[in-house]
């Protein structure tokens, strides 16, 4: 086992964050071949049963089984935390770089640049768009991608800018090495613990974004399993059947808070300084 992963799963948050996502990731990918039953099947006999076999998490009330209308719906959470998560790096990634390494014309047009696209919050961006091309999962995706890619450049910026006056930056760099061999090679690993946190925060983001979207009828259509509509067709009956409501608001809030101590467990895991200052801090003194 690779020395941070067992770092990550030493820390209690990382230990959860790790259980969590393995879960949602399991039931993702088992429902692309199996659930308890079919996720848009209606049994109207069926409707309003409370958990208990052979529906664990009860019925709607349309008779659609829960538990089957949440695994499938992690598959949906789990392909757009996943999309976000791949545009905001390769956003977040370009923007800090062109706003660390090049010419300082471009460098303060980069950083003009972010300060604008920051000020837009991402769901009134996502429904924007929504409200043009139609409410989807690829606008959820890249709406919150693009909008947390211009927070991760953000970030990133000044710790590519710190770490690129090292002293063995500028020694790699006389000795020969391009500014693109130099990124990857140097730059990018020292700020990774930086970079993980963003990430993981854009990844929990992107879940709520695509929950609280199909909630107002701009992300997922209605024949995609998703949290968000399902949370939206339960909550009329609350008054009724309050636990219905529970289970997939549980989902998204489960999977939220883990993405984001998975983020903290891996920056406690791959950050070296904050290794080098826990071991000063449990190293006794000298004794004089």
């Amino acid at each position: 086992m690779p020395l941070w992963l067992r770092r990550l799963w030493a820390t209690s948050t990382g230990c959860f964050g790790v259980i969590v996502v393995s879960i949602i990731a399991l039931l993702a990918l088992a429902s692309l071949i199996w659930t308890p039953f079919d996720p848009q099947a209606s049994e109207i006999k069926d409707r309003w049963m409370p958990p208990g076999w052979p529906h664990l998490l009860g019925t709607d009330d349309t008779g659609r089984d829960i538990l089957s209308l949440i695994m499938a719906g992690a598959r949906t959470t789990a392909f757009v935390s996943i999309g976000a998560g791949v545009v905001a790096t390769l956003v977040g990634i370009a923007l800090a770089a062109l706003g660390a390494l090049t010419a300082r014309w471009l460098r303060e047009t980069i950083a003009v640049l972010v300060d604008i696209l920051i000020a837009f919050p991402v769901l009134l961006i996502a429904m924007m768009i929504s409200s043009v091309w139609g409410g989807s999962l690829w606008v959820v995706i890249w709406s919150v991608g693009i909008g947390f890619g211009v927070n991760i450049a953000r970030v990133t910026r000044p710790e590519l800018r710190r770490v690129q006056q090292s002293d063995f930056v500028l020694a790699a760099r006389a000795s020969g090495l391009t500014t693109g061999q130099s990124l990857i090679r140097h730059l990018l690993p020292n700020v990774a613990p930086v970079f993980i946190v963003q990430l993981s925060w854009s990844m929990a983001v992107a879940v709520l974004a695509e929950a609280g979207l199909s909630y107002l009828g701009f992300g997922a259509s209605v024949t995609e399993p998703s949290w968000g509509l399902l949370l939206a067709d339960l909550q009329r009956y609350i008054g009724v059947h309050p636990l219905s409501v529970i289970w997939p608001g549980l989902a998204i809030t489960i999977t939220v808070l883990a993405l984001n101590l998975l983020g903290d467990g891996l920056r406690e895991a791959t950050d070296p300084t904050l290794r080098h200052r826990a071991a000063e801090v449990h190293t006794p003194g000298v004794v004089a």
